[in-house]
């Protein structure tokens, strides 16, 4: 098989949640062991960071991994879904996983995956760890799927554990209320590893503080320490940050939520110090200031195009849509138009409910078996006071949003990380240009 063949075979055999959603998702870890066991554990080979939570552990983990990158540190990343390629979700020092890996991996491994019927993530993640031991990294930053107890990046023994914040989402596989799924987000926490936690509320905390206690576990909050003394979102776009251990650090990812993220990137590089990690102060704002392009990292308050303003956010369930409703309403523009798709099972009435009205709306669906009709997806918009058309695909519904859009005006894309996908596709074509 060549590349391109292997990759249809992968979502052909094991088909990936982010294609079809929960009848992808297996659990438990009973096949987990049995790869781990078949590969001879490769995640044993080098040190590992495990990062969970509903939103924020990709930046989380993206910026962390670039400033171990800045240490001299051969860094391993793993994270997911992926955007244009399968392999941006398996990196080492930012460059992606070799198509000659993934061929052979799949290869000397497809008759054994079929027999027990394996998942596409449990895939995928065993191929992350043997190719990161492959290459011989020192520390491979590993970020889960959905969950966190039954996940099936949790046969590691990290240095350290990061949960970056806990909303609703996957709420059939996680639960139904916001302690459930924190239990499960917690089950990433093990006996004597310290663990940072990003953004709390009460009844998160209480379900941190004792997962922490049956297992002996350091336990650090991130609005508690407050590594972040003052910030400023600057006309760039980009994050200016006063912070209380590393002076002046500009921050490239852009976004509102990139506050909250950044201090938890802060404090968790605070814990590795002290577990004996060497990171100078220069590499921390190295890897601030150089995460999209040390590590690839995409679709994070993108700013793709100017006249008008095009931005990319893959922000996609109430917590992160909040902190994109309250960025869209702080930009100074003319006029805003909303490219917005989303999945079947996400909580679209309540992510309609939070959209602004003073906007131009283009409903939409992405190219994914899971996104929801664009016209079902413009009746749940009425409903909620928001009008728009609707189109078949998010080419047609991003053409008409940027020829529609003024040179002062701002098109937003988003609402789902596949809509965000799809643009990027798009873009990537050059057949949007914009000054």
């Amino acid at each position: 098989m060549n590349y391109e063949e292997t990759i249809q075979y992968l979502y052909d055999t094991a088909p990936m949640f982010q294609q079809v959603g929960s009848v992808a998702y297996k659990e438990g870890l009973e096949n987990t062991f049995a790869i781990d066991y078949r590969l001879q554990h490769p995640h044993k080979n080098y040190r590992t960071l495990h990062i969970a939570g509903t939103n924020g552990k990709g930046s989380t983990s993206h910026l962390i991994a670039s400033i171990l990158q800045h240490t001299g540190l051969k860094v391993g990343l793993y994270t997911s879904p992926h955007l244009l390629d399968f392999r941006e979700r398996i990196k080492v020092n930012g460059q992606v996983v070799s198509e000659q890996f993934v061929i052979e991996f799949t290869e000397n491994n497809k008759t054994f995956f079929e027999e027990i019927h394996t998942s596409f993530f449990e895939l995928t993640t065993a191929m992350a760890f043997s190719y990161f031991a492959r290459e011989e990294v020192d520390v491979a930053v590993i970020e889960t799927g959905l969950g966190g107890r039954l996940d099936c990046t949790n046969i590691i023994r990290p240095d350290l554990c990061v949960i970056t914040n806990i909303s609703f989402d996957h709420m059939a596989q996680l639960g139904n209320t916001l302690e459930a799924i924190a239990r499960e987000k917690a089950g990433i926490i093990k006996a004597g590893i310290p663990v940072v936690i990003g953004e709390v509320i009460p009844e998160t905390r209480t379900v941190f503080l004792e997962k922490a206690r049956i297992e002996q576990a350091k336990i650090v909050f991130a609005e508690q320490e407050q590594p972040i003394i003052g910030s400023v979102l600057l006309l760039s776009g980009k994050w200016k940050f006063e912070s209380k251990d590393y002076g002046t650090i500009e921050g490239e990812l852009g976004g509102f939520a990139q506050e909250k993220n950044a201090a938890t990137v802060l404090c968790a590089v605070n814990e590795l110090k002290k577990l004996g990690y060497l990171i100078p102060a220069d590499s921390v704002k190295y890897g601030f200031e150089h995460v999209v392009e040390d590590t690839g990292l995409l679709g994070r308050w993108q700013i793709v195009g100017n006249h008008p303003k095009i931005v990319l956010d893959t922000g996609h369930n109430t917590g992160g849509m909040q902190y994109i409703v309250r960025q869209l309403q702080s930009e100074s523009c003319e006029n805003l138009h909303l490219v917005i798709g989303m999945v079947n099972d996400k909580d679209i009435s309540t992510v309609m409910e939070m959209l602004p009205r003073n906007a131009i709306y283009y409903f939409t669906q992405a190219s994914v078996a899971r996104a929801l009709e664009a016209g079902l997806l413009a009746g749940k918009a009425r409903m909620a006071g928001l009008e728009g058309e609707h189109y078949p695909t998010v080419e047609k519904a991003f053409e008409a949003a940027t020829r529609a859009a003024g040179k002062n005006d701002l098109v937003f894309v988003g609402g789902s990380t596949f809509v965000v996908a799809d643009a990027l596709k798009i873009i990537q074509k050059n057949k949007y240009g914009t000054n």
